[in-house]
């Protein structure tokens, strides 16, 4: 859940003025962590700065065309990664499951 900007300022005023970061906590019932990240940043952040996937798309879709009817567990053990991580990057693709 994100918060608004006038809020997170709302926040910080109070601290600003007489509330300690504890007391603020309780009082908005917030972390003490989540209002010192608002006091280093007020905007809420709108990009990452992780790498989005593990698995090359084209190696994914060439064991895909070498083995089409491969478990998850199957390409999972080749590719050195996780079955959710194949299932999740088969998604992402937009390969669905073979149906007979």
């Amino acid at each position: 859940m994100t918060y608004s900007i006038d809020f997170r300022k709302q926040v910080i005023s109070s601290i600003d003025n007489s509330m300690t970061v504890r007391e603020a906590a309780t009082f908005y019932e917030l972390s003490t962590s989540t209002i010192h990240s608002w006091k280093k940043t007020l905007e809420p952040k709108t990009s990452r700065n992780k790498a989005l996937v593990k698995i090359p798309d084209d190696v994914l879709l060439n064991d895909v065309k070498k083995y089409p009817d491969a478990y998850h567990y199957e390409r999972a053990r080749r590719l050195n990664c996780s079955k959710t991580g194949i299932h999740h990057a088969l998604k992402r693709l937009g390969i669905s499951q073979k149906r007979s």
